[in-house]
């Protein structure tokens, strides 16, 4: 009877090659998947379509300023009173605060202008407009 030899006997390898592209995947999958999962809470207003339009990642309030003029934070109605206090509040807490007005294409200009000349003068120096891509 002939014994095997201690030598000769394959000790079992993890390849650690394939694992690393396994999580590498990963990785870029949730990265990528985590991108499309931001949901902003705001309410529906036809905005005007531009091509050359930047997009801005980081907004700290998101207020919306429909036809009638009615205003609202993210999802919720507000006074421009409430939200201007609300704003110079955030402002002090934070220095890069910055505000977006997601206005009505077919809004009163004047109503825009005094939204964003009482936003300059509580102080908020950050603000975008934002509108949809064609």
């Amino acid at each position: 009877m002939r014994l095997r030899d201690r030598r000769s006997i394959n000790k079992p390898e993890v390849m650690i090659i394939p694992m690393i592209d396994i999580m590498f995947f990963l990785l870029v999958f949730f990265m990528l998947s985590t991108l499309y999962m931001t949901n902003i809470k705001t309410v529906p207003v036809d905005m005007p379509k531009t091509s050359n339009a930047q997009m801005q990642k980081q907004a700290n309030y998101v207020v919306s300023l429909k036809k009638d003029g009615s205003l609202y934070l993210e999802d919720k109605p507000i006074s421009q009173s409430a939200l201007l206090q609300q704003a110079q509040q955030e402002k002090a807490k934070n220095p890069q605060f910055a505000v977006v007005i997601r206005a009505d294409k077919d809004i009163n200009y004047n109503m825009l202008m005094n939204l964003l000349d009482n936003l300059k003068g509580a102080g908020i120096t950050r603000f975008g407009l934002a509108s949809d891509n064609k």
